[in-house]
C-alpha cells in the first residue's frame, strides 16, 4: 500500500516563465561572461549534483575560455534569473496539501543546495512538505539509489510503499525504480515518450487534477 509520494520539482511542479536557454544566456550577459550553451551547462550541472552553490559548475564551464569573468557572479546571476522567472503550475499547491490527507509528501531534487533551496524559498513551499531533501546536501544525486532511499528514510516509509512523481527518465524513471520506488511519469509537450519502467503516466498540464486519481487506482 503506498504510504508515500515523493515528486521531483523542476517540470514536475514548477516550471519557468521563460525557457532556460533565455535564463542562462541573461546571466552571463549580468555577469559579463562568455556565452554558454544549456547542453553544456547540462553536462556540467551532472557532475556537481551534490554542491553548496552552482559556482563549481561555471567554474568547470568559464575554464573553457580566456575570461576574467566570476563564475560565483555568473551563479548569483543565474540563480535570481531563474527566480524572477519560476512559478508553480495552477493547482499543485492545493493538490500537495489534499495528499497529505492520505499520504506523507515527499520532495526530491537533484542540484546544489542553495540553488535548489532558493527555488523553495521563492515559491514559499519551505514548510509544503513532510520532507524535502536537495542532492547537494546527500552522498549522491539522482539516479543513485541512495538519493532515493535517504527521502525514504526521511518520510519513515519503505522505497516500495512510495510512489514517485518526476519527468526526467533517467533521474527520475530509472532512478526510483531501480530503487523499488513505483514510478509516475510526468510527460512535458515536446518531451520524452512515455516509459515502460513507469506504473503511469501523467500529462504536466494535468498533474494537479489527474494525479491524485492516478495514485488512489494504484492501491
Amino acid at each position: 500500500m503506498t504510504q508515500a509520494v515523493v515528486f521531483d520539482l523542476d517540470y514536475t511542479l514548477a516550471v519557468p516563465t521563460r525557457d532556460r536557454e533565455t535564463l542562462l544566456q541573461e546571466a552571463v550577459d549580468t555577469a559579463d561572461a562568455p556565452a554558454l550553451t544549456r547542453e553544456d551547462y547540462l553536462e556540467a550541472h551532472g557532475n556537481h549534483l551534490t554542491q553548496r552553490s552552482r559556482e563549481p559548475i561555471f567554474i568547470d564551464l568559464l575554464a573553457e575560455y580566456d575570461t576574467t569573468a566570476d563564475p560565483a557572479a555568473v551563479a548569483t546571476a543565474y540563480r535570481e534569473a531563474i527566480a524572477d522567472a519560476l512559478e508553480a503550475l495552477p493547482g499543485v499547491e492545493s493538490m500537495l496539501e489534499d495528499l497529505k490527507a492520505d499520504y506523507r509528501v515527499g520532495l526530491l531534487t537533484n542540484g546544489p543546495v542553495r540553488a535548489q533551496r532558493d527555488k523553495l524559498e521563492t515559491l514559499g513551499w519551505e514548510d509544503r512538505f513532510d520532507a524535502a531533501l536537495v542532492t547537494g546536501e546527500l552522498e549522491a544525486g539522482k539516479p543513485d539509489p541512495r538519493a532515493f532511499e535517504a527521502i525514504a528514510t526521511e518520510l519513515d516509509v519503505e522505497p516500495a510503499e512510495t510512489v514517485y512523481v518526476g519527468d526526467d527518465v533517467d533521474a527520475d524513471v530509472y532512478g526510483a525504480s531501480n530503487a523499488g520506488m513505483a514510478v509516475i511519469q510526468v510527460l512535458l509537450e515536446g518531451g520524452p515518450e512515455p516509459d515502460s519502467r513507469a506504473v503511469a503516466h501523467v500529462e504536466q498540464a494535468d498533474i494537479a487534477t489527474a494525479l491524485p486519481e492516478i495514485l488512489a487506482g494504484l492501491e
